[in-house]
């Protein structure tokens, strides 16, 4: 049986990080699934689909009946394979929730998308740079919901002036002697000032001048202070 045989059944899916989504299954592509989960469209990166079963009947029962036609469309072309990038390029400019670390969700929108991240605007954290390796969700809003219900003067068209580089990498280097947060936040380590990167490890100046290297293949977001 093909995985696209599944489309229009419901099932729980883990991705990585331990997260579990139940749902109608929308739509699969080589590189994305898509999941409506009673409210909203999610789109999930495949390399992140860790396992996954068809719910049980009394697990649909959960479910209010579904009827997709009084739902938003999803925001790709149905008469195209999906994918990751075409969904990203689709989702430009859309407010949308965002999932990548720290069991913290990312609201605001899609800036720019280079060769292996995109850049994004929270209105909490600013211009920020995320690994296209480490997205497990996207969720685009629908019903013209607004991160915060903040204004259009709080949410800049071009809140940046930074060029962006192609690569993750070398946007990384780009901001060597900057003040930057890895990963949200998530520990003290992944704060500090960018002194270089050598052999894949990016050396970072704590606090208290202590450097830490820390693995480029594990940072999952770029922000500045």
């Amino acid at each position: 049986m093909k995985l696209k045989d599944n489309i229009g059944k419901y099932i729980k899916l883990e991705i990585s990080g331990k997260k579990f989504i139940r749902g109608l299954l929308i739509d699969v592509g080589t590189d994305l699934w898509v999941v409506f989960n009673g409210y909203d469209y999610l789109y999930i990166p495949a390399i992140h689909c860790q396992n996954w079963r068809y719910l049980k009947q009394d697990e649909i029962n959960e479910f209010d009946e579904i009827t997709l036609q009084d739902e938003p469309a999803p925001i790709y072309n149905n008469n195209e394979e999906i994918s990751l990038r075409k969904t990203l390029t689709a989702a430009k400019g859309i407010f949308t929730e965002i999932y990548v670390t720290s069991n913290l969700a990312l609201h605001g929108y899609i800036i720019s998308i280079m060769n292996n991240y995109f850049v994004f605007y929270s209105p909490i954290y600013k211009t920020m740079f995320i690994s296209l390796n480490h997205l497990k969700w996207l969720i685009p809003y629908t019903y013209n919901q607004r991160p915060y219900g903040l204004s259009n003067a709080n949410l800049p068209v071009n809140p940046s002036n930074i060029s962006f580089a192609r690569s993750f990498e070398v946007q990384i280097e780009k901001l060597t002697g900057e003040l930057i947060v890895f990963n949200i936040g998530e520990n003290e380590h992944v704060i500090g000032k960018i002194q270089g990167i050598n052999n894949n490890f990016v050396e970072l100046i704590g606090a208290k001048e202590d450097p830490v290297f820390i693995n480029l293949q594990h940072i999952k977001t770029i922000h500045m202070t």
